[in-house]
């Protein structure tokens, strides 16, 4: 290596670091500008062939926000709603707090006053609240101006998507039948985590979530999004939220409401998971459920929120790449292939 490819390289480090830099505060929302535009990219080649790369770039970004955005914004308040009312249920009285007091008298001989305890607490608490607004305040300014970067990095990432893609295959120094077995595996893993997986976890949380309302388990939206959450991960699934709900109508004196839930979920709910899977995932790629769960869990940890997709996408990647190495390694020293 000569000196001036030495210092390309050093330039190329250096840059690459103060970008990094750059991008690092928006992670998360840059993450899911990518996600959402791979998401829409089929849709956009299809468009412009009729419009400019502009106008459905535009049309598909106001779709988004409108399908995707103010849909979310909608679930988190009525989640909200039902965490609020899990709180307010959760109050001094609910404890019975005189009973208990009389319990802990008559027990240890010592008078105690669990209402006022209760209430410095929650003086406590909001004195904390309060201190703690500045910091929330900042935490929503940044959450809009992510939002911001996110629609704006979606407009140019379909609009400019085709040019992206063959600048970076340009820069790959790889044969194009390599990259095309890359790339075509490598997108076999992304629409398996998300039809395969994502779309399965939406469709079941959201029937067991059906079962809940039609029972009348209370809370029902917020336990719903719960579930959807626990149904991105194998073998934890919604259970772990209707299963206690069936006891709870057991303990509420429900003991039909239980025994329709209980049915509902075991026969509807499982049976949509033994359909649909096979459908979805088999149809693109066959993950296995150890690369689900280790992608779930361990990419919540690196990347946030972001990680539930990116975590099994990288995992899926990475055996994409041994494929593709195992497969064309021999051919990249022949000559010609270099």
């Amino acid at each position: 290596m000569n000196l001036s490819k030495g210092f390309l390289f050093v330039l190329v480090g250096i840059f690459a670091y103060l970008s990094l830099l750059l991008v690092l505060p928006f992670f998360q929302y840059v993450l899911g500008a990518i996600l959402v535009a791979y998401v829409l990219y089929p849709v956009q080649e299809r468009l412009e062939g009729r419009v400019s790369p502009r106008i459905a770039a535009l049309a598909l970004v106001v779709l988004a926000i409108a399908g995707f955005v103010v849909p979310l914004f909608v679930i988190v308040a009525v989640v909200a709603s039902d965490a609020r009312r899990l709180l307010e249920n959760a109050d001094a009285d609910s404890f019975q707090t005189a009973e208990l007091e009389r319990v802990i008298e008559t027990r240890t001989g010592v008078s105690v006053d669990l209402t006022a305890t209760l209430a410095d607490s929650a003086q406590g608490v909001g004195g904390t609240v309060l201190e703690q607004s500045t910091a929330w305040v900042g935490a929503l300014t940044h959450t809009v101006v992510g939002l911001g970067v996110a629609v704006f990095l979606l407009y140019y990432l379909l609009k400019d998507g085709s040019e992206l893609l063959a600048w970076i295959r340009e820069l790959t120094p790889l044969p194009d039948e390599a990259q095309d077995d890359f790339y075509r595996q490598l997108d076999a893993v992304m629409w398996a985590v998300l039809a395969g997986h994502v779309l399965i976890a939406i469709i079941q949380g959201s029937i067991a979530g059906l079962g809940l309302v039609a029972t009348g388990v209370p809370n029902a939206a917020f336990w719903t999004v719960v579930m959807i959450i626990l149904s991105l991960i194998p073998l934890v699934g919604s259970f772990l939220v209707w299963g206690p709900a069936v006891l709870f109508l057991f303990a509420t004196g429900d003991p039909f409401l239980a025994v329709a839930l209980f049915a509902y979920s075991t026969v509807v709910v499982g049976l949509s998971d033994d359909y649909l899977r096979p459908i979805l995932v088999d149809r693109y790629a066959d993950l296995n459920p150890a690369v689900i769960i280790l992608g779930v869990l361990g990419g919540v940890y690196a990347f946030g929120v972001m990680g539930l997709f990116y975590g099994p996408v990288v995992l899926g990647a990475l055996i994409a790449t041994l494929n593709v190495m195992g497969d064309h390694y021999n051919g990249l020293t022949e000559p010609g292939l270099q």
